[in-house]
């Protein structure tokens, strides 16, 4: 879904717009997990301890270890074996997605958020397959990048008992999300997701990234304006959104015209999205 026009928003204005919304709070599993894989020498034995001490934590571990994107040799069922498997950055994303599930569990319908968050798994999946088939676009990044972009949609949820509706007008009527969110709330999931990144101590780049993947200008920009990597994780994505409503037979609600510009920037030929399209349905259907 699209947004005419990209809009900086100044400190005032964003004060304005989030007056209100309640930001989960960056919660002290993350914290600890951030502080020692940000280390020069991270331990992965203290990482693994803490995986370790929660089930949901430990069950991602082993998915995503096991999964396409990163499994190596035979299935793991050691959450040990799975840490270093994933190396520190993706124990991380595992962390940080786990903890903001759960943040948001008790304040939503188990339906929609089962709903999302699968549908959010297999952004993150297939936006890993994208960047692996590029150069100077690490995959984890990308699959960290694909699995939050969209997390702000609960928490403006949450916060707003008739964003169902505005959910809804989005799809029936074809109108972009943020335009309605920002007539209707004066603010955006993709502002809300960029502060709930920064927060929570995501990458920089990654929380620019989100804050502009819905701006249709995004690769008009100015150069410097947006970092490289931050606009080829938005490429990346939407590419990787539009093959998987392809492929689940679904109509692209998401992407839209924005999709040929991404393909665009990343020079990706009808051959290599072919391979990358049937390479995807056999990974989601695994």
């Amino acid at each position: 879904m699209e947004r005419s026009t990209p809009h900086e928003l100044s400190y005032a204005e964003m004060d304005e717009a989030l007056a209100g919304i309640d930001i989960p709070p960056c919660p002290n599993t993350v914290t600890a997990v951030m502080a020692e894989a940000q280390k020069d020498s991270p331990d992965i034995t203290v990482l693994t301890r803490i995986i370790a001490g929660d089930v949901g934590m430990s069950a991602y571990a082993l998915k995503m270890a096991n999964s396409v994107l990163f499994r190596r040799g035979a299935v793991t069922d050691h959450v040990g074996q799975a840490i270093a498997r994933l190396g520190t950055r993706n124990v991380v994303c595992i962390v940080v997605a786990v903890a903001l599930r759960n943040s948001l569990a008790d304040a939503l319908p188990a339906e929609f958020l089962d709903h999302f968050w699968n549908r959010s798994n297999a952004a993150a999946l297939a936006s890993g397959m994208v960047a692996r088939k590029l150069r100077g676009i690490p995959a984890d990044l990308a699959y960290t990048y694909g699995l939050f972009h969209d997390a702000a949609v609960p928490v403006m949820m949450r916060r707003f008992p008739d964003y169902g509706e505005v959910f809804d007008l989005a799809l029936t009527q074809e109108q972009p999300l943020v335009a309605i969110e920002d007539a209707r709330y004066r603010c955006s999931h993709a502002v809300v997701g960029a502060l709930l990144a920064r927060n929570w101590g995501l990458p920089a780049t990654l929380a620019a990234a989100i804050r502009h993947h819905h701006d249709v200008g995004a690769y008009e920009m100015p150069r410097g304006s947006l970092a490289a990597e931050s606009l080829a994780l938005i490429a990346v994505t939407q590419v990787a959104e539009r093959l998987i409503s392809d492929g689940l037979g679904e109509p692209d609600h998401e992407v839209g015209a924005l999709y040929d510009k991404a393909v665009a920037y990343l020079g990706l030929h009808e051959d290599e999205l072919r391979d990358l399209a049937e390479d995807l349905v056999e990974a989601l259907s695994g």
